[in-house]
């Protein structure tokens, strides 16, 4: 069947309200919205921003349409056959930077893509998933989150999750440090094998389990009580959110190289960070524990 692009679009921009809705209630501060139009090809968006609040720091949910006539270099390196097509991409992006150490950073995107060419077959494709980018590491947490990724997952198949689980682990990695950003969760891009309606029913239970995923964490964690030093760990372990979005995030390269909305696209980044020269976590601590036991690939469903 023809790809429903209206009804794909009218889903994501449901969803986005419904995101940041849930946030301004537990918050207690609004988004700040910006609807912005593309200067370079077509379409637009609706950057929205929480800053400065009592439990998220920083908070962006984005919602974007944008179209244009030939594909930038990073859509047809891995696939030629694109090269001078037509194209539209939709998606919902969300990354959420809490101000207390102990609440993890969570990061959530859902897309269609399609490209086209007179006389031929249009070619689409779903992509997204979520991921959790804990700064202390609590068990119950990673647990909780791997579960609903699971319940997601779990009636398009049995081996659904076990495979965007391991698309995510290689996926959000940091070649040049040798690990993982985070905790991991479920990552798929080019999916179309199961025909345009099965596979926009799977995008929408992603995007519908991340709240429940994300949220109960963010409710367990957001009053304990912290410090200076895990305040400075929190920036020293932002720095490695922002390394990996602007150097290996396709979204980020291609909404870059499309002439998008540069200030919508890098929201996704920290309000503060910091680096240090070859720092390293005191033998024994909880720092030291987040690298031993929680950055690296774990089977969180069967601990």
């Amino acid at each position: 069947m023809v790809p429903d692009l209206e009804a794909v679009k009218a889903w994501l921009q449901q969803l986005q309200d419904d995101i940041t809705t849930a946030f301004e209630a537990i918050d207690g501060k609004t988004f700040r919205e910006d609807a912005w139009t593309r200067e370079a090809g077509g379409g637009g968006g609706r950057t929205r921003v929480l800053e400065e609040g009592e439990v998220f720091e920083k908070a962006g949910v984005n919602y974007s349409f944008v179209t244009g006539e030939a594909l930038p270099p990073s859509a047809t390196a891995a696939r030629p056959e694109l090269a001078g097509r037509s194209f539209a991409a939709t998606g919902v992006s969300l990354v959420i930077h809490p101000r207390n150490p102990y609440v993890p950073t969570s990061h959530m995107n859902v897309r269609f893509f399609i490209a086209e060419k007179a006389g031929s077959e249009p070619v689409w494709w779903f992509g997204g998933g979520f991921d959790l980018t804990p700064y202390y590491g609590f068990e119950q947490d990673c647990e909780h989150w791997h579960r609903e990724a699971w319940k997601a997952c779990e009636p398009f198949g049995e081996d659904v999750y076990p495979r965007f689980k391991q698309w995510c682990d290689e996926y959000f990695f940091l070649r040049h440090r040798n690990e993982p950003r985070g905790i991991g969760g479920i990552f798929f891009d080019d999916l179309n094998e199961w025909g345009f309606e099965r596979c926009f029913a799977f995008l929408r239970s992603v995007g519908e389990a991340y709240l429940p995923a994300y949220l109960p964490i963010v409710e367990r964690r957001r009053h304990l009580e912290w410090g200076e030093r895990e305040r400075e760990f929190q920036l020293y372990r932002r720095g490695r959110y922002v390394e990996f979005n602007l150097v290996y995030d396709r979204g980020t390269l291609f909404g870059l190289q499309t002439g998008g909305r540069t200030e919508s696209i890098l929201v996704s980044l920290p309000p503060l960070v910091r680096w240090r020269y070859d720092w390293q976590p005191e033998p024994g601590s909880e720092e030291a524990r987040l690298y031993e036991e929680f950055l690296r690939p774990r089977d969180w469903l069967n601990p």
